[in-house]
């Protein structure tokens, strides 16, 4: 689980990979590691609630130390451990000051998805997409069409990039992105 962190599971996948029988089961030891607060998870985002339940859920390790000693991975993943830290200050933020809000994550059917949606009561009040970049010319292109796209899908004009090192607004197609450090959207 920890080694898949910033990622989508399926309690049916995870079922086949460690050979249990019930999805059942499995959706126990996923509640377990987050009543013990090792990790959490997003639900992916959807006006029907049946739509929110058989999706993908995303999962989010609590201490990115224990990314570092015990996932297993081949190369840093700087991009996975910037979102991780992002999931991570937006669940402090709910439990201190912003009781009402709810993260989720939103994936269309063309696979495009947005790191998070932050919904307020009915309203949704803000689509982040997180990228490990330094400059505008390192900003993949499938990450603003997805801010886009999510925007119009979601009709909501408040886009943020949180980026490692590049600090600016974009525009496109007439709709302003906000991109911010995440030394500073962490001092919010």
């Amino acid at each position: 689980m920890i080694s898949n962190f910033s990622n989508e599971i399926t309690y049916r996948k995870l079922k086949d990979v460690v050979s249990i029988k019930n999805d059942h089961t499995i959706k126990k030891y996923v509640d377990y590691l987050s009543t013990s607060y090792l990790t959490f998870i997003l639900e992916r985002f959807s006006f029907k609630l049946k739509n929110q339940t058989i999706a993908p859920k995303k999962i989010y390790c609590t201490d990115t130390g224990m990314i570092n000693s015990i996932a297993f991975r081949f190369s840093e993943n700087s991009g996975k451990m910037l979102e991780n830290l992002v999931a991570i200050e937006l669940l402090r933020r709910k439990s201190y000051w912003q009781t009402d809000l709810e993260s989720y994550y939103w994936k269309d059917h063309q696979q495009r998805e947005v790191d998070f949606v932050l919904k307020n009561g009915p309203k949704i009040e803000k689509l982040i997409q997180v990228n490990y970049t330094s400059g505008k010319d390192e900003i993949d292109k499938r990450e603003t069409e997805s801010l886009i796209m999510a925007s119009k899908a979601l009709k909501c004009k408040n886009l943020l990039l949180i980026t490692f090192d590049y600090d600016d607004e974009i525009t496109i197609d007439n709709i302003e992105i906000r991109c911010m450090l995440i030394w500073k959207w962490l001092l919010e």
